[in-house]
Parts: C-alpha cells; structure tokens; sequence
C-alpha cells in the first residue's frame, strides 16, 4: 500500500550553504575550494565546504587542519552569519509568492506545501524549475538549490537528497522501491546507528527490506507506535507536519583559551545572557528557569539549572540567576561556556513585584533592545562586558532551528540583487 495521491509537497536544500553564500558574495572565490568553519586556525571546525571542496573529499566537521591536508591550498573562511541570514530571507520571500505554507526547517531547508495551489495546474516540476530560475536571476546566480517533490515530506527530502548539486527529483508510488534500491539504510532520514543496529536485529539490512516489511515486524524493531509511523511514512503517507513549539532559547561559547578565572568566565557569561535575552523577549516570552554549563578542562561536564519564583524578562534578571549556578562549577579551567533559560511563557507581563518598578526595568529592556536592533549588536550594553570587544561572536546553528523565526519579520523582502 502506498499513497498515490500526487505529489504536492516540496523540498528544497541550498546547496554547500554557507560556502556557495560566499563565493556569491565574492566572485573571486567563485569555482574553487573553499570552507566556512568556525575558527580558521588548524583546530577550527568546518561548517561548510564549497562543491569543489566536497569533490576533493573535504567535509563537514573536519578540523581545518585535516583540509589543509588534503588540499593545502584550500581558502578558509570565518562564518558571515548575517549573509546567510540574507539569503534565507530573500528565498522566503521568493518561495511565499508561491505557496502560503513555507515552512524554514534550517538556515539553508525549507518546505513548502502546494495542496490547493494554482500550482498544481502547471506541474509542481515545473514550478520547481521556475523557482530555480528565479532564485539565480532574483538572489544569486552562483545559487544551487537541490528540489526533492513527493506526497510526503519525507520522501520530498530524501529525493532532495539523491543528486546534488541542483538536482530535481520526484518519488511516488511509481518510483519509490526504485529510489530505495539504489541507497543505503544510512541515506534514509532518521535512521542512523542506533536505528541500523534495530533493523538489523529484525533482519531488515536494505531500504527495499525496510520498505516491504510489515507493520508487525517494524513494530518489533522500534516498538509500538514509532513502528507503525515509520510503515506510513516510507509509504508516502504524511505524519511528520507537526511544528513543535520553542522551548528553550540558549547561547555557548567555546573559549579560545581555557581559564578558570570566575572573573573572565562572567564576563563571557554576561555577554552570552545578553543575546539569549535579546532573543527571548524578541519571541515575546518570559523564561522561569536558568540553566549553565561547562565543558571543562578535563573534557567532563558539569551543569546546573534552577527555576525561579518568578518569571525573568530582563537580562540582569537572567545574568543575576545564571551567574549563581556558574559561580558552584568545579574550580576547573572552562572550554565550553553555555547558558539557556526554559520554562517559556508567552505573557510578557506575569505578576510583577509589590515593592519594584518592574514594569519600568522591562520598558527600559525592550528600549535598548530597539536600539541595538536598528544600530548593531552590543551597541548598548552591560559594563560588564568591557573588554570583550571580539569574544562570543555570532553563529547560526545547524539542523532544525527555531533562531529563523527571529530574523524572518517580513512577509515581502526588498528584492535587491545581492552580488
């Protein structure tokens, strides 16, 4: 059994994100090595690596290091997270002309659900070549994005998956045991090891066994519902159109020089609760609980959280809270700082105080907010912080990221060719 209803879901995924954002940028980086990681000294991570990097066998999460020593000559760059902001806007807004639910399932993924659109009548193949076109005439001609259209969103991404750069791939009830003849169990989106060794154990070893297999014997291998979602998931049935709400909002920061030095760690601290609680109440909620951790010197890890009376909005609520937790860590040298704060409420004015102005201080914190939103980061900010001019810089995380939301405001983007 398959769903055979046509396909009206698609996927798209630009391609070496950040390195194909910056050889745009800069046409003399343009058809040749390059990688965005996120220290350019040799023990910095790769974040990105261009197309012609990939093809010298350079990858994602290699030190910089072990680029260089596949191809000494590579061009490493330090990420830009405000291009790449750019760009995503710029698609959104490209994408939303042709379906009211655009979904941003990363910086560089996002779906779109065409049921009920006029797009139908064209062909969503065709609609997806007119949104290539556009994309290179529109935000950058050095843009690829591979498409991937199915009647589910997972077969939309693993289509996307099967060629890249610019690929464009349907699978449905007619090609879907073809698509899985020719991967592995490792390609499929949501199985990884610990799936592998599960699938295994039921004797299930290719995607063609894994598709054929019956509910009971899929039921055996993950157990009870999860089982059963994953029959109708690889039959082209959709279950995964649940958006799930924030929950969280945090900040790391991995040191560039070890220390233990309570002074230093708070300033760093402080810096880190100012742009989770700029982030915060741009969400519009306040957070009731505070949690600190520390990757330490010895590569254990410690942590902390605690929940508040009351609900915190500001950041000298937040920093007051955090800097309790972190001043109880081991009296080790620090690699990794990171704080977040949870328990989030969308009412940004729980029961103030009876004998604090508190309504005052939160004004006063959306005030500098608006500030530093129209005149840069940190343009107001804590005395705390001096001397941090180049510590905790920005980054944009990886996989399914709610950060998006933050910077997307605008239904429509001033279409300005970005060269």
């Amino acid at each position: 059994m398959f769903n055979n209803t046509p396909s009206y879901i698609m996927h798209l995924d630009l391609n070496s994100c950040f390195a194909t954002v910056e050889q745009q940028a800069n046409p003399l980086l343009r058809g040749k090595p390059i990688a965005v990681a996120a220290y350019t000294s040799p023990g910095g991570c790769i974040l990105a690596a261009s197309i012609e990097a990939k093809k010298l066998g350079i990858k994602t999460g290699m030190r910089v290091k072990e680029g260089r020593e596949i191809y000494p000559k590579i061009i490493v760059l330090p990420p830009d997270p405000n291009k790449y902001r750019f760009v995503n806007r710029k698609l959104v807004a490209l994408l939303r002309e042709y379906s009211s639910e655009v979904y941003i399932k990363s910086i560089d993924e996002m779906v779109l659900n065409f049921s009920g659109s006029p797009c139908f009548e064209k062909g969503l193949k065709n609609t997806a070549v007119e949104i290539k076109r556009r994309i290179k005439e529109e935000i950058g001609e050095w843009l690829t994005m591979s498409v991937g259209i199915a009647p589910n969103r997972f077969w939309a991404k693993l289509a996307s998956s099967l060629k890249k750069p610019d690929g464009l791939i349907e699978i449905n009830y007619t090609n879907a045991q073809d698509k899985l003849s020719k991967i592995q169990l490792s390609d499929i989106h949501g199985i990884k090891t610990g799936n592998i060794a599960r699938l295994n154990l039921a004797g299930i070893y290719t995607p063609s066994q894994f598709y054929n297999s019956p509910i009971p014997l899929l039921k055996r291998a993950f157990g009870g519902i999860a089982g059963y979602y994953w029959y109708l998931r690889l039959h082209g049935f959709e279950i995964d159109n649940v958006e799930f709400s924030r929950k969280s909002y945090g900040n790391s920061y991995a040191l560039y020089k070890k220390t233990a030095d309570i002074n230093e760690l708070s300033k760093i601290l402080c810096k880190l609760v100012e742009k989770m609680g700029r982030r915060l109440r741009r969400g519009g909620y306040t957070a009731q609980g505070i949690h600190v951790s520390c990757l330490l010197s010895d590569y254990s890890y410690w942590h902390q959280g605690n929940k508040t009376e009351k609900a915190m909005y500001t950041n000298t609520e937040l920093y007051r809270e955090a800097l309790k937790i972190l001043k109880r860590k081991p009296d080790k040298e620090v690699k990794i700082l990171a704080v977040s704060c949870y328990l989030l409420e969308k009412n940004l004015y729980n029961q103030l105080g009876f004998f604090e102005d508190e309504a005052s201080k939160r004004k006063l914190s959306q005030a500098v907010d608006k500030i530093n939103d129209r005149y840069g980061d940190f343009v107001v900010s804590s005395a705390r912080m001096m001397g941090l001019d180049n510590k905790v810089l920005d980054r944009i995380a990886f996989g399914g990221i709610k950060e998006l939301e933050e910077f997307i405001f605008e239904e429509q983007v001033e279409r300005v060719e970005f060269v």
